[in-house]
């Protein structure tokens, strides 16, 4: 039996992850009690005890979890964004070349975010295959569920506090997810990052433009297409899908731990829009964790996943 201490199991992240681990006969969930949460000495006491620790905290917060662990046993998943281009840690998107067996090693892994796991999918292996030059100015935009602002824009959009279908927002082009992006698809530059939430609880579009005139070789929609099934297709969770529809949801994969990847555009203009949808509290966030639990732990990586 193993043992995993969810410190901030009360979250929108964490009760995804309850809920994916709920009636597993392999695993044992530790908790704390509502008046013991935020308590250090308890906090330190379950972070020890625990074989495998998953935090679902705020940054600062899962540093200082990290920080209490004081033995050379306990392995730690980090949900937060604390830890993903940090030395020492495993980033951890299994379904990228060679990450499975760095995360199935690991003592630190760091769960990708939900709009890092969009574009890098999209992007990662195009770099890889010299589709896409590493130093390409690239943008990115992508649109989240609310859940994906925890607690309080989720208390803001039910309540009526919002009416809005569609909000943009990190407009300074600062956002914390950027550094993640640009280190793990191997970029020289940032890509401009331009995220916004819609008044649905659940789900996420991202997508990548591309001029396909201006990349060396001119790469046809289905090179492209070519290079990111043969990414992924042994994978269980991400699919390529044919890119002639007419159009996608947000909603695609709400519910599920899938990601579904697609190449449309139109070869004749050169122009290509590169599509990930997934929701952004499964495979974008509880649903990745419990997935490098499963790779840690060595047992099927997909068990308790939901498809």
């Amino acid at each position: 039996m193993t043992s995993v201490f969810i410190d901030g199991a009360v979250g929108t992240t964490g009760l995804e992850i309850r809920e994916r681990l709920a009636g597993r006969d392999d695993i044992s969930i530790a908790l704390l009690a509502e008046d013991r949460r935020k308590d250090p000495a308890a906090r330190r006491e379950a972070l020890n005890d625990a074989d495998f620790v998953i935090l679902c905290l705020p940054d600062d917060a899962a540093r200082e979890a990290v920080a209490l662990i004081d033995n050379p046993r306990t392995r730690v998943i980090d949900a937060s964004s604390a830890h993903r281009v940090a030395a020492g840690w495993t980033y951890g998107f299994p379904e990228l070349p060679g990450q499975a067996e760095m995360v199935a090693t690991a003592m630190r892994v760091a769960n990708p975010g939900c709009y890092p796991t969009g574009f890098l999918a999209l992007v990662a292996p195009l770099v890889a295959a010299k589709l896409l030059p590493a130093d390409l100015p690239l943008s990115v935009n992508a649109t989240s569920g609310y859940s994906g602002g925890g607690k309080a824009m989720i208390a803001q959009f039910e309540a009526g506090g919002t009416t809005t279908a569609f909000r943009a927002y990190a407009l300074g082009l600062a956002h914390k997810h950027i550094a993640e992006m640009t280190q793990h698809a191997g970029l020289v530059h940032a890509p401009i990052f331009a995220p916004a939430v819609a008044n649905a609880y659940r789900g996420m579009v991202v997508e990548v433009p591309l001029h396909l005139h201006a990349l060396p070789g001119r790469p046809s929609l289905a090179a492209i297409e070519d290079v990111l099934r043969a990414a992924f297709d042994r994978s269980t969770l991400v699919s390529v899908e044919a890119g002639d529809i007419s159009a996608i949801d947000i909603e695609e994969n709400a519910g599920t731990d899938r990601l579904t990847l697609r190449v449309c555009g139109n070869d004749a203009v050169g122009h290509a829009r590169l599509v990930a949808t997934l929701d952004n509290l499964g495979k974008g966030a509880g649903g990745a964790a419990v997935q490098n639990l499963n790779i840690m732990a060595g047992v099927d990586p997909v068990a308790g996943l939901v498809f």
